[in-house]
């Protein structure tokens, strides 16, 4: 049977997840190891333009992301409430020839239970799709840098550190895809490039390194009511100096995931 018609064929995309882990872990900082953390997001996409010279595309997503928990962080914690993290983002980005793209993302990380200082942060991602050139060797590589915003000793940053920090990833995301499901591979380097990762007034450069797995099966064909799909996965991450001291002497973590997602 030929597959259902897309029943949102327009310059708007909406996507949604809801998540379930045993460990949340942001840049290998350690936030919440303990009881039920839950993700749900919302994110809004929007395509500007589209054409054919060496802009090729321009786009603008708007969103949502939120961090649940029922342990010490949470409502098992000091503050007694569900709701560990709220984050609000905007995103500016410009596809171009040749699988290369570039995203300007504005992200507000709050606390709506103040367990932590609202963290700004203003980040450019630069990344490549290698597809048509690898097939299914392609790495999809991609470059990372975040700087923080409005910060004070201890306020606005992820370290609570005493500088504003400047945070680089680097990672590949490999992966294998059929009609019934799909597999990626994503590894990754978190670094300091300035004061991201600091401990007893040393900025460690190195921050973790990480390692993972994490398959998607589609719910069905498209219908009324978008795509759906279950993902799920596990993460290994090697933790260095500040990493590990955050982590209560810790220098690994494993992280279960799992969920179901929306496209539409």
């Amino acid at each position: 049977a030929a597959p259902a018609p897309d029943p949102n064929p327009g310059n708007l995309t909406f996507t949604g997840s809801f998540d379930f882990l045993n460990t949340y872990m942001f840049r290998g900082i350690r936030q919440d190891d303990t009881k039920v953390i839950m993700w749900p997001a919302l994110d809004l996409g929007m395509a500007v333009y589209s054409g054919d010279g060496g802009l090729k595309s321009v786009g603008v997503n708007v969103g949502s992301w939120n961090s649940l928990h029922t342990g010490s962080a949470g409502s098992d914690g000091p503050s007694g409430k569900l709701w560990y993290e709220g984050d609000f983002y905007a995103t500016l980005g410009f596809g171009f020839g040749r699988g290369v793209s570039l995203g300007t993302t504005y992200t507000a990380y709050t606390s709506p239970n103040n367990m932590f200082s609202t963290v700004k942060e203003i980040a450019f991602k630069l990344g490549v799709d290698d597809t048509p050139y690898l097939g299914r060797g392609a790495l999809k590589p991609y470059a990372l840098v975040a700087f923080e915003l409005d910060t004070a000793p201890g306020l606005g940053q992820a370290d609570a550190g005493d500088n504003a920090g400047t945070y680089v990833e680097l990672g590949v995301a490999p992966g294998w895809s059929v009609p019934a499901a799909s597999l990626t591979f994503p590894v990754k380097l978190g670094l300091s490039a300035s004061d991201y990762y600091e401990l007893a007034g040393v900025d460690n450069k190195f921050g973790y390194f990480s390692v993972g797995g994490l398959a998607t099966v589609p719910l069905g064909g498209i219908s009324n009511f978008g795509s759906w799909n279950v993902h799920g996965g596990v993460e290994f991450q090697k933790l260095r100096d500040t990493t590990t001291a955050i982590n209560g002497g810790e220098d690994s973590k494993v992280i279960g995931s799992f969920g179901i997602g929306l496209s539409y």
